[in-house]
């Protein structure tokens, strides 16, 4: 009987120093070390790659997309439809974006696709504007109207052919902080009608903020939305 006491407290001290071992080895050492060696060597990314002003202050992650919308009439009105903020670059649709006009009221909502086939809503395979109301095919003619009709400025008509697939359709994720390079030029002249500048100015913004592609082959040309409204409000300053 007191050898099976003896025993049973032995194994269970050997256990306990075990617990104590690893929780050291696992629960502080590894994960200093690990942290030490991302800040030394990743500091940006280990820190989520946020995005500063001119003023140093954090406007954001580059990685994560942000929505420019004017502020709602009615803050407590989950039903009101935000509106774009047309002084600002605007990003791929998505209902999971925090708001943001280059400033520190971000706050992220949610993140997914719409799970919707590409032909969900189509007619004869073609998407329409008579398409049921709710689909995704609608929600891709609307928005594609009203690409057409924000970026139409006096002196510059966008056409239906110009408006590119990122410009009315979400990412999988719905974060997507990027968008294309044509998207980016549609909406030079609404943007620079908007801020009073001259379009060549914002011409280059959009040229010097153009990221080629990782490596020169993988992936696509890409804009960085944040980092273009940040340096486009730099220069609407200026």
């Amino acid at each position: 009987m007191n050898n099976s006491v003896g025993n049973t407290a032995r194994l269970i001290g050997a256990g306990l120093r075990a617990l104590l071992v690893l929780t050291v080895i696992c629960g502080v050492i590894y994960p200093l070390a690990v942290t030490g060696i991302a800040q030394a060597v990743f500091n940006d990314k280990a820190n989520g790659s946020e995005f500063k002003d001119r003023s140093g202050q954090v406007v954001g992650s580059a990685l994560i997309g942000q929505s420019y919308n004017l502020p709602k009439r009615n803050p407590d009105d989950a039903e009101e439809a935000s509106k774009p903020d047309l002084k600002w670059f605007q990003p791929r649709p998505s209902n999971g974006l925090g708001a943001n006009g280059v400033n520190t009221q971000y706050s992220l909502i949610l993140s997914g696709a719409t799970n919707r086939s590409a032909d969900n809503g189509a007619v004869n395979g073609l998407c329409t504007a008579g398409a049921e109301e709710g689909t995704l095919c609608a929600q891709v003619v609307a928005a594609k109207d009203a690409v057409i009709t924000d970026n139409s400025t006096a002196s510059y008509t966008v056409k239906p052919e110009d408006v590119p697939a990122d410009a009315v359709t979400s990412s999988g994720s719905g974060l997507d902080p990027d968008i294309s390079p044509e998207y980016a030029r549609l909406q030079i002249h609404r943007i620079a009608e908007q801020n009073k500048v001259d379009v060549k100015q914002v011409e280059k913004l959009v040229a010097d903020h153009t990221t080629g592609r990782t490596l020169g082959f993988m992936g696509e040309p890409r804009v960085n939305v944040l980092e273009l409204n940040t340096a486009l409000k730099a220069l609407a300053k200026s």
